[in-house]
């Protein structure tokens, strides 16, 4: 039966760190293969579950043990393995599953880039074009149609999840219209309206992004009625006038970049109107963890940083921006409430 050492001594932790990569690379193999799908509610034995995912049982039993010294599956007295908390995140089918943001952050491109963090650090800049010679989206909606996919789907099932977190922090009483801006598919849009049946909105992101908007706004839609999708670049211009803004999770490109998108906003809203901004911060949030190393790997790709609370607030004080109340939406996410000078 496999046991974890909860509290291991620091040179045992840095031997653990350093086989990190082995960790990251046990999840893709669980999830390429199906093993949490193919696991059913009661504990299965190796052989069964071999003969479900077609692998061979030895390996298997190698993998899963792995996976279950850092709580991924658990291994029973009698040598069968069970679901946990975590390896049900894996399933595809479960409400809050995680299995396509695990298979992009352990993306192939990804263990071409994080051997060259050390040179990404000395030069302040991203070294995927030196790996790839090509810009990060470039190459991955041309050279890599199955990383773009896992992309769509992983961005799609963070959005999905935190739509309604974001829905039910935000007081929009007496407002009329909401833009969401960079907004990708629309689900968090798509939960404001569907909360407020009197509200209008408006969702602009790139043409390739909103032309898969949820069904929910698209033609024939439950919400389409209420909805005006806007295909463009807020990086190039923001044709929306709304009562409220939001920009969600987009704000990690470069400096250069950042301020272009929060200068159109400013620019495109009327006085008094609401610019509500939600992001991941690397400092004052109990995942950082994740979000220090999700840090790490927009530097790595795009050149891009997840924000400090301090760094935040700083961009959008010289977008113009008159800051109020900062909150936490979730345990990893948090909200900017600002409003446009009158």
């Amino acid at each position: 039966m496999t046991t974890v050492d909860p509290a291991p001594p620091p040179p045992m932790r840095l031997r653990e760190l350093v086989f990190g990569a082995a960790c990251a690379a046990a999840v893709r193999a669980a999830a390429r293969l199906g093993v949490a799908d193919a696991m059913g509610d009661t504990p299965m034995t190796v052989d069964d579950l071999a003969a479900a995912v077609k692998t061979e049982p030895r390996t298997l039993r190698r993998l899963l043990r792995a996976l279950s010294c850092q709580g991924v599956f658990t291994e029973q007295p009698d040598g069968t393995f069970a679901h946990t908390e975590m390896s049900r995140l894996l399933r595809e089918d479960d409400p809050h599953s995680l299995r396509y943001i695990a298979l992009w952050c352990t993306e192939p491109w990804t263990w071409d880039v994080w051997p060259k963090l050390d040179e990404a650090v000395r030069s302040g800049r991203n070294v995927f074009q030196d790996v790839y010679d090509r810009e990060f989206f470039a190459y991955l909606n041309e050279d890599a149609p199955e990383s773009a996919y896992v992309f769509n789907r992983a961005m799609t099932t963070s959005s999905r999840q935190s739509a309604q977190d974001v829905a039910n922090l935000l007081d929009l009483t007496g407002v009329t219209s909401v833009a969401d801006i960079g907004g990708g598919q629309g689900h968090v849009l798509a939960s404001l309206l569907e909360k407020h049946p009197s509200l209008h909105g408006a969702l602009l992101d790139l043409p390739g992004v909103v032309e898969n908007a949820d069904p929910r706004l698209r033609e024939g839609g439950a919400l389409a009625s209420r909805v005006r999708v806007v295909p463009g670049d807020c990086r190039e211009d923001i044709p929306v006038r709304a009562d409220v803004y939001i920009i969600k999770n987009i704000l990690e490109w470069d400096d250069e970049s950042t301020r272009r998108a929060l200068a159109n906003v400013r620019r495109a809203a009327r006085p008094g109107a609401r610019v509500v901004v939600i992001e991941n911060l690397v400092d004052d949030t109990p995942s950082m963890r994740f979000t220090t190393a999700m840090d790490l790997l927009l530097l790595l790709n795009v050149g891009g940083a997840k924000h400090t609370r301090q760094s935040m607030v700083e961009r959008l004080s010289e977008a113009g921006l008159v800051i109020g109340e900062i909150r936490s939406v979730n345990a990893y996410l948090h909200a900017f409430e600002c409003t446009v000078p009158v």
